[in-house]
């Protein structure tokens, strides 16, 4: 697939330049002496937390980062390649409150969790369970990415994502992914991928840090992501947010490297920019999709997978601003080559709340984004030549065997859309699509039947959570 790219190679090379300007003089400040401890033994220097890093450093471990990956689901129908002209979608990540139609705003809880879980189990167009789909405020904190991680496990057979919530957490995470694949050493088969946020401007926190450690000695792979917001936490100009987004991202990158030789990395933005108006967070707008498009770039300059877009939005109702947002911003996600995108369906609030009908909408609109990425099939059967001269003028194609052999696999089959005639939708009672989305996600519930779990396997994992707490 062709790609579209706003930057040239000059560009590219002009921020990897200025780059490594800033990671050699300014330096990242990493709030973990474990990790200063890796990095100046692989050749950076520290003065306290602040770490520099030199650019022959910088270069040689940006290279030994893979540039496609697979990760591994329990059904290998499900593993998943990473990198390369590679699309997955992951759903929604990290949102405190959840809605519906019935029950309105409230904060998340572990039922709202599991029944996201089934959602994304269910869905033909998410390739990943999920991470934090929703905060299950109902359980204690510690307890948590536990039973988040039991509830990917037992609910669906795709690949899901390890808890970032700090070392200990991560340890739990790749010993439960461990056991769900038999004590096996997950090193040389990856089952976990985990969301590894820098805290902007150039800081890593010892939360993250401990777990990319973790992740990394395990062979287990991170998505390091920077979100920079121009104007407040990076410069306002675009060109400058991706130079202090590509020192955070590189120099976690690095350490990665220096833990383990090869660690599976996605290079990850979020950035966007501020909006002036109010100092808030704006995931909606245009200038974040020509950042995860210049992602995009930069991450093949690198050679490495790339993540970015979502179906993401600042409405706070899946209304029509949360649509135009989110079809923007995943069709930007393919006709960038970005490969792992996350939030890709249910989002709203810019990240501070998951929809179940928006959920259905954007799973919709993921289904479109794949049909446009397999584009036209162009042989001497899909020509057509002998049917059109078959038919000729004013004929009509519906009932040849030719429009019958190719239908299925031409048209995408909308579940959500509504093409029927006027007349039609008012006798079926003239239903909006959120009213439309909310039968759906209910019907999707009650249907679901998960992939069965083998009863050792559940057994070991509840007995590894009883230890817990």
């Amino acid at each position: 697939m062709q790609k579209y790219g706003f930057l040239t190679e000059q560009q590219l090379e002009q921020i990897h330049e200025a780059t490594l300007d800033i990671l050699e003089h300014t330096g990242v400040e990493f709030r973990a002496q474990a990790a200063i401890d890796v990095l100046t033994r692989g050749g950076a220097k520290a003065e306290g937390v602040r770490v520099f890093f030199p650019r022959q450093l910088v270069e040689e471990q940006i290279k030994k980062a893979p540039s496609q990956f697979t990760l591994y689901a329990r059904n290998p129908e499900n593993n998943l390649t990473i990198g390369g002209d590679n699309l997955v979608f992951s759903p929604g990540y990290g949102a405190p409150f959840v809605t519906d139609l019935d029950k309105g705003r409230r904060k998340g809880t572990m039922e709202d969790y599991e029944n996201f879980t089934k959602l994304a189990g269910a869905s033909k167009n998410l390739d990943i369970t999920g991470g934090i789909l929703v905060e299950p405020n109902d359980v204690p904190l510690e307890l948590r990415p536990t039973k988040m991680l039991y509830a990917c496990i037992k609910n669906t057979d795709k690949c899901f994502m390890g808890s970032a919530s700090g070392a200990k957490n991560a340890k739990d995470s790749v010993e439960m992914a461990s056991i769900l694949f038999g004590g096996q050493d997950l090193s040389k088969k990856p089952a976990l991928i985990s969301l590894i946020n820098s805290v902007t401007p150039l800081i890593y926190d010892d939360r993250m840090l401990g777990a990319l450690m973790e992740y990394a000695k395990a062979g287990q792979a991170a998505v390091i992501t920077s979100l920079a917001m121009a104007g407040s936490t990076s410069p306002a100009t675009l060109a400058g947010t991706l130079v202090v987004q590509n020192a955070e991202v590189l120099a976690g990158i690095v350490l990665a490297q220096l833990i383990r030789e090869g660690t599976p990395v996605v290079y990850g933005s979020a950035s966007t920019i501020t909006e002036m108006r109010n100092a808030a967070l704006s995931i909606g707008s245009p200038e974040m999709a020509i950042l995860a498009n210049a992602s995009a770039q930069l991450a093949r300059f690198y050679n490495l997978p790339c993540r970015g877009g979502g179906a993401i939005t600042d409405s706070k109702l899946p209304d029509t601003q949360a649509g135009y947002e989110s079809m923007m911003n995943l069709l930007m996600a393919h006709v960038s080559g970005i490969n792992f995108v996350l939030h890709a369906a249910g989002i709203l609030e810019s990240y501070n709340c998951i929809s179940y009908e928006k959920f259905i909408v954007d799973d919709e609109i993921c289904g479109m984004v794949k049909r446009i990425r397999k584009g036209i099939n162009v042989n001497q059967d899909t020509l057509a030549s002998d049917v059109i001269k078959m038919v000729g003028p004013a004929g009509h194609y519906l009932d040849k065997d030719h429009t019958f052999a190719h239908f299925r696999s031409e048209f995408y089959p909308a579940t959500l859309s509504n093409r029927v005639s006027y007349d039609i939708w008012d006798q079926n009672g003239a239903l909006q699509s959120m009213q439309v989305a909310n039968q759906l996600w209910k019907e999707t519930l009650q249907n679901y039947e998960p992939p069965a779990l083998p009863d050792d396997v559940d057994k070991e994992l509840q007995k590894f959570m009883a230890k817990i707490g």
